[in-house]
């Protein structure tokens, strides 16, 4: 009778988490259908468009930090190559007059960031660790610079044009309006992340998994942790190199801004940021970073510098990054306990918000020093050379980090509490 009751409440709860799973996948296919009709604008529209490139751009990263443990700085080779790739099977199409529409175009920019990864992987991924990032990062600066020499390929530093509209259509679209362009991208952007994410519930995605965590026990059961390194490499750079040929789709170039350093900063950034232990980390750091880089560069010169805080402000304080810092929530929502922490937070907010805004006003006012440019923090105008604006910076950066260190021991004696006893109730190991 019990096992019968335990294998019937089995049966049934796999199918609820089954549509739960599901449910989420169709929810977020839903959103990008209906984002283009609440925000119509030109600009909504390509700030859409960036982001779903750098979700699979990042997604195809978090392939080798995240479940195999490969740290490269020069991941934006195979992006920029993508995306190369695809401008000249662009021009191909119509100078040849293939029948192929836009739509199959960012499969050869993957075809393209697959074959560098086949060529180089082999050799790259003997080792791990620091001699695999330092061997990216020569790697990367110098298919950069080679992109400056080698102009029948690259352009040089005028790069590769193309038009997308001049190839066949298909269904009737041309691919002109940026409307069009956006379900393209996220047409793809669905189609890789479904990809991505499956190829994680494979036994390759759990033995990367495992050379990540512990190569040598890996080769003990027989796997050659080289062989497994190599063939996710691979698939990194197939997926990075869809992302770069939805790039020059929608910028219609391709240069050796593609290949640089800080492409390949970039989506290191989103994809530790976002979270590295959980699938839509990287998303979620995609989105962000997208959006700060195309809000604070018209807003600073020293956009990159905020980045750079934000990035050890995570590695510091949550190496598990955003998607790390909502899944600690979790178990205190089952709980129940979480409302217990809430006051703490509400508490904390004030002085990190004084403390964020102190730093803030303290680098604009360097930044801005020499030119005497006016700072508008919030609707509150400052004199760059006035020495009230640097009271008021050192004000709020000492006074709210004292209080603001005051208030997060209060949050973690609360999530302590919290903890214990969502704990007592089985829902912490």
């Amino acid at each position: 009778m019990t096992t019968a009751a335990t294998s019937t409440s089995k049966m049934a709860a796999e199918p609820a988490g089954g549509l739960r799973f599901y449910g989420v996948w169709l929810l977020g296919i839903l959103v990008l259908i209906v984002l283009p009709m609440i925000f119509s604008s030109g600009g909504s529209l390509t700030s859409f468009s960036l982001i779903g490139i750098a979700i699979v751009f990042a997604l195809s990263y978090n392939i080798l930090l995240g479940q195999t443990g490969l740290l490269s700085f020069g991941h934006a080779v195979h992006y920029g190559l993508g995306g190369f790739a695809a401008c000249h099977m662009m021009n191909a199409v119509v100078s040849h007059g293939w029948p192929i529409p836009l739509p199959f175009i960012p499969l050869f920019g993957g075809l393209g960031g697959l074959a560098f990864a086949v060529i180089i992987g082999w050799v790259m991924t003997k080792r791990a660790g620091t001699v695999f990032a330092m061997i990216s990062l020569g790697i990367g600066e110098l298919v950069a610079s080679s992109s400056l020499i080698l102009r029948s390929v690259f352009g040089g530093e005028s790069g590769i044009t193309t038009d997308r509209t001049a190839l066949p259509k298909m269904l009737g679209w041309s691919f002109g309006p940026q409307l069009q362009v956006y379900y393209l991208i996220a047409f793809w952007l669905v189609l890789s992340a479904i990809a991505m994410y499956a190829l994680t519930r494979t036994p390759l995605g759990r033995i990367c998994n495992a050379v990540r965590d512990n190569p040598e026990r890996v080769q003990f059961i027989g796997y050659d942790p080289h062989v497994v390194r190599y063939i996710a490499f691979c698939f990194a750079g197939f997926f990075a190199g869809i992302a770069g040929g939805l790039a020059a789709i929608n910028f219609e170039i391709a240069n050796s801004a593609y290949l640089g350093a800080i492409q390949s900063g970039l989506v290191l950034f989103s994809t530790f940021i976002g979270g590295t232990a959980f699938f839509f980390g990287p998303i979620l750091g995609a989105i962000l970073v997208t959006y700060l880089q195309l809000g604070l560069t018209n807003l600073t010169t020293a956009w990159q510098l905020y980045f750079g805080i934000i990035f050890i402000g995570i590695v510091m304080y949550s190496p598990g990054g955003i998607a790390g810092l909502l899944m600690m929530h979790r178990p205190l929502i089952r709980a129940g306990t979480l409302w217990t922490v809430i006051p703490s937070y509400l508490v904390a907010v004030v002085p990190t918000v004084a403390l964020a805004c102190g730093v803030i006003l303290a680098i604009e006012t360097v930044a801005r020093f020499s030119g005497g440019d006016p700072i508008n923090l919030f609707g509150i105008a400052f004199i760059a050379t006035s020495p009230v604006t640097w009271l008021t910076a050192a004000i709020l950066v000492v006074g709210g980090f004292f209080v603001a260190r005051l208030a997060w021991r209060r949050i973690a004696e609360a999530w302590d509490k919290a903890a214990t006893v969502a704990r007592d109730r089985g829902y912490l190991a």
